[in-house]
């Protein structure tokens, strides 16, 4: 008896059931039930799970439409449980409205806010829509408005009208910033520190000349920045000291106050801690010496130094702490770098995360350290940087990772994939090849044998091009191995077929052609490529009269090609400081299978100097020289082979391959080119807005018919200007050039180049 009670106390009870669910609006049902129904899992008959309730509540709230919401339950006999969903709807928007808007419709306005008919009437998503149109009336230069809104509610139908009450004012344009209390700074080099400036005949484009709250709001404290890296680190603008003043209804003068305190300089510098470094040595790694400028984005710049000093050595885990102290005696900053050393690390292991499509040797091949070497950070660092150039991953982050053995870390690198490969289809138009369409497949991350993963991962670089226009038709493709045997060597190679009738207009040229190449880093920055290439080059469609000089049929180009290459430029497109140069050198011969030999160098250069940082002003110097010449058996070289000026690329005032020696043809006298050449390019370009660009230039140039004939007395020269825009991420110039000197042989006139791609 006692075991049979003591059993049948600790049987479970049996659970709950739900006998229904039903809701119950407080207020007007301005929901659909079948809506609230979807959103709730609890069934009639089925048995009471209260996680289930608190997920049906928490959905329900999801969904916007609800103030409140309270399950109430209704206990009946044999463990029967009744549910109630007591739910109050937020009201809902019946129509919104504006009040006072004169210079903008009240459809472009709507464009702007969230809060629309029949969504929920949320209050807080109100108070983000008049920011939101005060926003727009600022940038549109109503720097004067004032939004309110009102909400009428009603009660019987559960929807609300929403008005927003506008006082425009006039549209004003900002026509001076002036600068008060600036004693030391001049008044232009703060304007050029803000985005906040007066109108020209650029803000149409740029969006400059108008006020607008958060970006001024943002220039105060660029402009407190500004003080700050010159030692002026007391430097008060108030932001209710700013002074608007209206000369006339639609012209705003802003006077901004600015209360710069005193100039610090660096007093003392020392160091505690270092055991490991000395001190002396230490002090050759900072910027800020004793004297100097106290500049605070120098000072974190040296104390990150310090702590790749350690770095370098395997004290990765060493930190530097900067204390400064204000010196009574001298008025400067005295600065202490506390310096916490650690051990010295070892690389363990190098682990990989996050490469999904890449394959681990691809990141590894990239990397400066290895497992055995001091755990080197500054290297670390680089090799980031190194897998960011890539372009392979949208993110890269490299880490030292803590393991169980003392004075070991795994290096950790962690990868997001990016997209590496483009379809892509387009259409264009330029002054050379007038009308084109195209299609290109590029993969720089293709992988040659792996088909699982779409032939992506292993790095190397493929493209198919498929171009056609009016006046050429262009078939390519090329492939190239960047590491060969694992080796930072490249080898590739391109298969070819052209068909162009822009190089002149009295025949046709076609190219079909394969080139294989190595290519390698030899020393520093400066790289060397080595080609093998083999031509068809076909003459075709030539006019009547003209066989004698451009005669028809096919000839075998075969030539070896070496270059050197060294570029510092800091972007590709619209380059603003640093340099390429590269000298090239091709010889075609028999022995190689050419139909013809001769010899071609050429040497290229172009430096880009930054000139002022307002506007992102740069002057371009370009300079190109190259001579030809025939050798053996051949006496003359190909007319197609030779060297011309003229057209968007060189001479833009001249038309395309217009400049240089020429033979007459009855009344024409058509360009044959020459064998020597010499051509200089001065670009000067402003930014207008990002990233369109405004440019005037000045070219020269001559062809001479000789081999090393470098007299100029027979050059071209023209000066222009143009526009430089970015179309779906390709570069367009727009150029007009002007002759000032040709000779008479020459067609005048100016020219109006456009063309996609660089010059340089």
């Amino acid at each position: 008896m006692t075991g049979g009670a003591a059993h049948a106390q600790s049987a479970a009870p049996a659970p709950f059931k739900v006998g229904t669910v039903t809701l119950k609006f407080i207020g007007q049902a301005n929901v659909n039930e079948q809506l609230v129904r979807a959103n709730v899992q609890m069934r009639d008959g089925t048995e009471l799970d209260e996680t289930l309730i608190d997920q049906d509540i928490r959905s329900l709230y999801r969904t916007g439409l609800f103030e409140f919401i309270e399950v109430k339950r209704d206990i009946l006999p044999e463990r029967v449980i009744n549910l109630v969903f007591e739910l109050t709807p937020k009201y809902r928007v019946l129509t919104v409205r504006y009040d006072g808007n004169v210079k903008v419709k009240s459809r472009r306005l709507d464009k702007e806010i969230k809060t629309k008919p029949n969504s929920p009437l949320d209050e807080r998503q109100v108070k983000e829509d008049v920011a939101k149109i005060r926003e727009y009336y600022q940038k549109s230069g109503y720097n004067q408005i004032k939004i309110s809104y009102e909400i009428e509610r009603n009660r019987s139908t559960g929807f609300g009208t929403v008005t927003f009450k506008i006082s425009e004012g006039a549209k004003v344009k900002i026509s001076k910033v002036n600068f008060v209390g600036n004693d030391h700074v001049k008044a232009g080099k703060l304007r050029k520190a803000i985005e906040t400036r007066k109108w020209n005949i650029f803000s149409w484009i740029t969006g400059t000349g108008r006020f607008k709250d958060d970006q001024f709001q943002d220039d105060l404290d660029k402009l407190r920045d500004y003080y700050r890296e010159l030692g002026y680190l007391d430097v008060e603008v108030p932001a209710d000291k700013v002074v608007y003043a209206y000369p006339s209804a639609k012209k705003l003068v802003l006077t901004i106050r600015i209360i710069e305190g005193r100039q610090y300089k660096v007093g003392d510098i020392s160091f505690s801690g270092n055991t490991i470094i000395t001190t002396e040595k230490l002090r050759t790694a900072l910027r800020q010496t004793t004297g100097t400028l106290f500049t605070p984005s120098k000072i974190e710049k040296d104390q990150t130094a310090l702590e790749d000093a350690y770095g370098r050595d395997g004290y990765i885990e060493t930190r530097v702490q900067v204390v400064r102290k204000p010196n009574l005696t001298t008025g400067a900053i005295d600065v202490e770098y506390r310096i916490r050393e650690s051990e010295k690390f070892y690389v363990e292991s190098i682990r990989i995360e996050g490469n999904t499509k890449s394959k681990s040797t691809v990141i590894v091949r990239e990397l400066f350290l290895g497992p055995g070497e001091v755990f080197d950070s500054v290297r670390m660092k680089n090799s980031k940087q190194i897998l960011d150039n890539t372009r392979f991953f949208e993110e890269v982050s490299a880490t030292p990772e803590t393991t169980n053995i003392p004075g070991r870390k795994n290096l950790k690198i962690t990868v997001r994939e990016g997209r590496t490969g483009n379809l892509t289809f387009g259409a264009g138009f330029s002054s050379l090849e007038r009308a084109v369409v195209f299609a290109e497949l590029t993969q720089s991350n293709f992988d040659l044998f792996n088909r699982r993963s779409m032939f992506q991962g292993d790095g190397q670089k493929f493209r198919l091009r498929l171009q056609l226009g009016s006046r050429s038709s262009q078939a390519i493709l090329s492939f190239e191995e960047p590491w060969l045997f694992q080796r930072r060597l490249a080898l590739g190679f391109s298969v070819y077929r052209t068909s162009s009738e822009f190089n002149s207009s009295v025949y046709t040229e076609l190219r079909t052609g394969a080139e294989v190449y190595l290519r390698k880093r030899l020393f520093e920055l400066v790289e060397g490529r080595l080609s093998y290439s083999y031509e068809v080059v076909e003459i075709q469609d030539v006019i009547a009269g003209y066989e004698t000089i451009y005669p028809r049929g096919s000839s075998a180009v075969a030539k070896v090609g070496f270059q050197l290459l060294r570029d510092t430029r800091d972007k590709l497109i619209n380059t603003t400081r640093g340099s390429r140069v590269e000298l090239n050198t091709d010889v075609a011969s028999t022995s190689l299978g050419s139909d013809v030999d001769y010899y071609k160098v050429e040497a290229k250069g172009s430096q880009f100097f930054p000139l002022f940082e307002t506007q992102n002003q740069v002057l371009a110097v370009l300079g190109r020289t190259g001579v030809v010449d025939s050798y053996g058996d051949s006496t003359q070289v190909p007319f197609y082979d030779r060297f011309y000026l003229g057209g968007p690329y060189t001479l833009r005032g001249f038309e395309f391959r217009e400049v240089g020696p020429k033979v007459a043809i009855g009344s024409n006298n058509v360009p044959v080119g020459g064998k020597t050449y010499g051509f200089t390019s001065f670009e000067y370009s402003l930014e207008v807005v990002d990233p369109l660009r405004f440019a005037v230039f000045y070219d020269a140039g001559f062809v001479n018919s000789g081999s090393y004939d470098f007299d100029p007395s027979g050059y071209s020269d023209n000066f222009g200007f143009g526009l430089r825009l970015l179309i779906a991420g390709a570069p367009l110039s727009l150029d007009y050039g002007i002759p000032i000197t040709k000779d008479k042989n020459t067609n005048g006139g100016g020219q109006f180049n456009f063309s996609f791609g660089t010059r340089f």
